[in-house]
């Protein structure tokens, strides 16, 4: 893959790779296709998932036990070595910190059950249609800055003129990608939760091209169940909450990925498609060399 001149310095991405459905009348989170077109350290049978493993020493389901260890970044929150600086984000470091959320998503799939079993063709298929969700579910799990004015300058609107209504939509695309977050923040999402919603968004069968459809929803199903019954015993008191948490993924697919890309990754590889940078993380292993430059 050949990148821009203007990224000098290689950013290095690496971590080591850590451990590997719905209920009744639950509608599947699908999508349309038209968007896009190694193993774990354990395997778990689809059908034994057995209990005992604790988080936040409470008792979780050895599927969330597995989503959270699969985790590059466990518990930490991305940003906060930058929001300890006590001012605003500069541009770089937030295409650094966008570059480590990616990379983050393609390395936790690669580690979670399920995933590294399925062909190699599915997990791209199925990383290519989902990344611009599970980027945004990062986001707000990571509180990834996302002050107006950075981000403007980040996707080079100070360096060549647009017209006044082009901004106005951009900022527009900005503010709902804000509200996303923000709605999130407002549930006080927990990590085994996020866990889950992320590999619900990750197993749908409505991805291209997959080789067995069915069996991927099945996977869905399964981390739909281990969410159900973890909010049902995590939070007795919200019976709504399970509903809420899910009905946040399809929303999410309001944030356009072509504005994700623009914002944090146009001055990291320019044109190249964020698609193609997913394959190659996958199909790289868990170290990937991605130049990340300043951008003139």
């Amino acid at each position: 893959m050949t990148l821009g001149s203007n990224c000098p310095a290689p950013l290095q991405l690496a971590w080591g790779g850590r451990g590997a459905g719905g209920a009744p009348g639950l509608a599947r989170h699908g999508r349309s296709c038209s968007r896009s077109c190694a193993g774990p350290l354990r395997s778990t049978s689809p059908n034994t998932m057995p209990s005992g493993e604790y988080f936040n020493g409470q008792p979780v389901s050895e599927l969330i036990s597995q989503l959270l260890r699969a985790e590059p970044y466990p518990a930490a929150r991305y940003g906060s070595q930058y929001a300890q600086q006590g001012s605003v984000m500069g541009i770089d470091n937030i295409c650094e910190l966008a570059a480590r959320l990616l990379f983050s998503t393609v390395e936790w799939a690669r580690n979670i059950p399920f995933f590294p079993e399925l062909p190699v063709s599915d997990q791209v298929a199925l990383l290519r249609l989902s990344w611009s969700e599970l980027f945004v579910l990062n986001a707000a799990q990571s509180a990834l800055p996302l002050h107006m004015a950075p981000l403007l300058a980040a996707a080079g609107f100070h360096a060549s003129p647009m017209s006044a209504d082009r901004v106005v939509s951009f900022m527009d695309q900005i503010r709902i990608f804000q509200d996303q977050v923000e709605k999130l923040n407002r549930l006080q999402v927990d990590s085994a939760e996020y866990s889950c919603l992320k590999a619900i968004a990750l197993f749908t069968p409505d991805a291209c091209g997959l080789s067995d459809p069915a069996h991927v929803e099945s996977l869905q199903e399964k981390a739909q169940v281990a969410l159900t019954e973890y909010v049902r015993s995590q939070y007795p008191s919200q019976p709504q909450r399970f509903g809420r948490l899910l009905l946040r993924l399809p929303a999410l697919r309001a944030v356009p990925a072509a504005l994700i890309s623009q914002l944090f990754f146009m001055r990291l590889v320019g044109k190249t498609p964020i698609e193609t940078l997913i394959r190659d993380m996958l199909l790289s292993g868990s170290t990937f060399n991605w130049p990340y430059g300043t951008g003139q």
